[in-house]
């Protein structure tokens, strides 16, 4: 099961309910998909199929939105 966090400029922002505990964001395209790291700041893990300059975009797309995406993971998974 997945949570849609935000929706921008064609790109989903997600978490898995089941996945690992280090907060991170799944960012969706038509494309593909990247998985970046929000603690201690942001990082790109993978990517799956993003071209090449969809990788920045979707990272600056999380960090202009990082205050909202950590608040719902925070709420998303409590302690």
């Amino acid at each position: 099961m997945s949570l849609t966090v935000l929706r921008v400029r064609g790109f989903r922002f997600y978490f898995f309910s089941r996945e690992e505990p280090r907060a991170h964001v799944h960012v969706q395209n038509a494309d593909g998909e990247a998985k970046f790291w929000i603690e201690p700041a942001v990082e790109l893990f993978a990517n799956y199929g993003l071209k090449s300059q969809q990788v920045p975009e979707a990272q600056k797309l999380v960090e202009e939105h990082i205050d909202d995406i950590r608040r719902a993971w925070a709420k998303h998974f409590p302690g």
